[in-house]
């Protein structure tokens, strides 16, 4: 499990670390140089022409650091300057560089040290021109901490951004790393320790397989149906069966001992000829350790009227999804605060949109902080899906990034919702269990894709990846 650091939280860390552990800016400032310096040189073949980009503020100390550093080794550096107001630190390593300098942007090899993290307005003319060129310079692209123009809280590029081949992360990941379009600026990324310790808590997190191999422990040679859990789903309608399909088959490859399957007659004949294993109901079973519904269930008072009842009376772990997202939207979400069960909440941003009444833009701009929100005032977890997806529960917040643009696809909210809700039924907590299935579905996407590629890649493919995913994650956890 690692760590995640918003802007502020890396300022407040900055300065713990200077006041309180005793490490000057000037000495962070070098080790910092050092470490983008080492990557560098690892990166650049003999007689490989390097281009140092320095800003004005602290990242660009960093590069003239950097560049002293790899012209110390002998290497053919030079520094493209930012003119402007220099920060201190700038301005005291910009002193100490003494190497040659370049009138235009263009290099085997081009060291980004134009913006920090601390940026937090639109980036316009030279700046965006800077930056434009170094992403059409061909040259191969390293930034220093964080790729100039993007959000280190959002992930969203500031109008433009540095699409980077090697991100030298100083310190600590950067939350927009995993989100939106951090995760495709930030190329290959590496992290540095230079002894900068984080302060306080409240961090988002990012796991690992490790960490999700801990979620599938060996399972007892003792055991029976019951010792696994009961998943039942509402599920389907006359236009969406496939989406009952898919929830029930990737609901039976979860590790739950029984799926029961709620849904009209339409879909219970095609989930009979793929899925001969579910249970067919009525209503739903309340004894159910977990129970998710919506999933191509179409809008409709009745089904907001049945999520109501589930909320009054059931008291095991209830998923939303899809339809029932919309359902609450169009006739109350306010029917979350009365409920006697845990709940989980599966949308993706234009769903969220629709429940919360923020727009998308604000959405994006905070992805975090809107499902903290939401899940503090209405007692659920979330779990905002997306490129780089937020679990969240009020209190402790996973950004899930396993995955690719192969699960763009229809029916991959339907393998979701159905494997989450079969994961939570064998005993995980919601928001290990939602972190748990969308790690393992992103997982079984990517599988696919090494085969298939992103665009050939079906919700199918990505079924029939998902024994493979869980093999190859539990092995890691032996």
């Amino acid at each position: 499990m690692r760590i995640l650091l918003t802007a502020a939280q890396m300022r407040a860390a900055d300065s713990y670390t200077i006041d309180a552990l005793g490490i000057s800016s000037e000495e962070l400032m070098r080790r910092a140089g050092k470490a983008i310096a080492d990557e560098v040189a690892r990166e650049a073949k003999p007689g490989a022409a390097i281009l140092v980009v320095c800003g004005t503020g602290n990242n660009g100390g960093d590069g003239y650091v950097c560049a002293r550093e790899l012209l110390s080794r002998g290497l053919n550096v030079a520094v493209y300057a930012i003119e402007g107001r220099l920060s201190a630190d700038c301005q005291r390593e910009k002193g100490r560089y003494g190497g040659p300098y370049a009138l235009e942007i263009a290099g085997d090899i081009i060291v980004d040290c134009i913006f920090g993290t601390g940026l937090a307005r639109e980036v316009t003319g030279n700046f965006a021109d800077m930056i434009d060129k170094i992403n059409a310079s061909g040259a191969y692209v390293v930034s220093a901490d964080i790729p100039s123009g993007l959000s280190s809280d959002s992930g969203l590029a500031h109008g433009t951004a540095v699409r980077a081949d090697l991100t030298v992360c100083i310190a600590q990941l950067k939350q927009g790393f995993m989100l939106s379009d951090g995760l495709d600026c930030c190329g290959r990324i590496v992290l540095k320790d230079i002894g900068i310790s984080p302060a306080g808590g409240g961090f988002a997190t990012v796991y690992d397989d490790e960490d999700i191999a801990a979620l599938f422990p060996a399972r007892p040679r003792n055991s029976h149906k019951g010792t696994f859990g009961t998943a039942t789903l509402v599920c389907g309608s006359p236009q969406y069966v496939g989406a009952a399909v898919m929830a029930v088959s990737s609901a039976l490859k979860s590790g739950c001992g029984y799926v029961k399957a709620v849904c009209p007659q339409g879909a219970k004949a095609a989930i009979v000829q793929n899925c001969p294993q579910a249970i067919f109901c009525e209503r739903c079973d309340l004894s159910s350790q977990a129970i998710a519904i919506g999933m191509g269930c179409g809008i409709s008072r009745a089904l907001y009227e049945e999520i109501g009842g589930l909320l009054k009376n059931y008291a095991g772990t209830l998923i939303v999804d899809a339809d029932g997202l919309n359902s609450l939207a169009e006739f109350g979400v306010s029917l979350l605060k009365e409920k006697k069960c845990s709940v989980v909440i599966t949308p993706h941003v234009k769903e969220f949109s629709r429940l919360t009444g923020k727009t998308v833009a604000d959405i994006l701009a905070d992805p975090v902080g809107a499902a903290q929100e939401f899940a503090r005032e209405y007692g659920v977890t979330v779990l905002l899906k997306g490129a780089g997806s937020v679990i969240a529960d009020g209190v402790s917040t996973v950004i899930n990034v396993r995955g690719s643009s192969a699960q763009a696809k229809a029916g991959s909210g339907d393998m979701l919702a159905g494997f989450m809700c079969g994961t939570i039924a064998r005993g995980l907590e919601p928001l290990a269990g939602a972190a748990c299935a969308a790690y393992v579905m992103g997982a079984a996407a990517s599988l696919a894709a090494e085969e298939l590629t992103d665009y050939c890649v079906t919700a199918a493919d990505v079924l029939e990846n998902i024994p493979r995913a869980v093999k190859n994650i539990a092995a890691c956890g032996e």
